[in-house]
């Protein structure tokens, strides 16, 4: 297999797409305009996650003809990446009801689910778990909750991308770590690659925002990645929840807090704990950069010792969220906002 020449070709098509989509949202004056719900100030082009969607549907099929990923993991990713990105897309330039957007994420997953062939059995606490047709839904349900997230997640410069090349970079480490693995390692330095072109002109100061189209691709790609290595071997499945924890343990912690006063779950806001800590701070680079700093330093060492089988998989899990469960809380994850 001799694919390393489309990580940095990959990398250096997203910076350039990004700059080429930049123009035409200025162009057709596509910005989001700041208002009580932003975080930013300026007005600025949105739609860059574009270039990422872009760029890994092209590449792929090159990875797949270069020896990896397999047929199933290729379909399974492009199908659903790219019916995502379409849905966010068309909701970046017009809206699309929240019912029909939730109906078209489970149509993704279970697209997904069905090359993949769904959850396999997984090790829990001591425990060979098989969910059978059950682990279907609930991979459903992870998967669009994920994808969801990620754009909930999306709110300030960086922190979007740097998650995803820190979770993708963490991903690459497990497979590397694992002596089950093949070639799955190169869908993950795939994302990694076009992230990192994008984030030039993302971060430390917006140049254009990601947008629908780009979070919600790749909240479903890192969704897809991880049940694609559930199969692999059980343990890594664990791993990639695990690096996944800081996004999904301040969305979800919001999203409870929200529901249990009442408010509607869908209704945009700014209580998540990363707004509340960069307002706290003045500044995003320092909030996006803790999250890296967390991926790298707290859950990756914690999804390592599950990746080498020195630990339970869902014992992990528990030890990687509570701390984060606690400083979610200390930033006022879903708290009320002031009027």
């Amino acid at each position: 297999m001799n694919e390393w020449w489309v990580f940095p070709f990959a990398a250096g098509v997203a910076l350039l797409l990004t700059g080429a989509l930049r123009r035409y949202a200025l162009f057709r004056g596509l910005m989001d305009s700041p208002n009580e719900r932003s975080s930013h100030t300026v007005p600025t082009p949105r739609g860059g996650g574009l270039a990422i969607v872009l760029t890994c549907l092209v590449a792929l099929p090159l990875l797949n003809w270069a020896g990896g990923p397999t047929a199933a993991s290729l379909w399974a990713l492009v199908g659903a990446g790219a019916w995502v990105a379409l849905v966010g897309w068309f909701d970046d330039h017009g809206h699309i009801p929240a019912r029909w957007r939730l109906l078209a994420h489970f149509v993704a997953a279970g697209w997904a689910l069905a090359w993949l062939g769904g959850l396999p059995p997984l090790p829990a606490f001591g425990l060979d778990v098989d969910l059978g047709w059950l682990g279907y839904g609930l991979a459903a349900f992870y998967l669009v909750w994920l994808l969801n997230l990620y754009n909930f997640m999306d709110g300030i410069d960086g922190i979007a991308g740097i998650e995803a090349l820190t979770v993708c970079l963490g991903g690459v480490i497990l497979y590397l770590l694992s002596p089950a693995t093949g070639a799955e390692w190169a869908p993950p330095t795939l994302l990694l690659a076009t992230v990192f072109g994008f984030l030039f002109w993302n971060f430390p100061k917006a140049k254009i925002f990601m947008g629908d189209a780009g979070s919600g691709f790749v909240g479903i790609m890192l969704g897809v990645l991880s049940i694609q290595a559930a199969w692999v071997a059980p343990e890594l499945f664990w791993g990639w929840v695990i690096l996944l924890g800081a996004f999904v343990v301040d969305a979800t912690v919001t999203l409870v807090r929200r529901v249990l006063r009442d408010e509607p779950f869908h209704r945009a806001h700014c209580s998540h704990a990363y707004q509340y800590a960069a307002r706290k701070f003045g500044s995003h680079p320092p909030v996006s950069y803790a999250f890296g700093a967390i991926n790298l330093f707290w859950l990756l060492p914690v999804a390592s010792t599950v990746a080498l089988g020195w630990l339970d998989g869902a014992l992990g899990v528990v030890i990687a969220y509570l701390p984060l469960v606690g400083l979610a809380l200390w930033f006022k994850a879903g708290a009320a906002e002031l009027q």
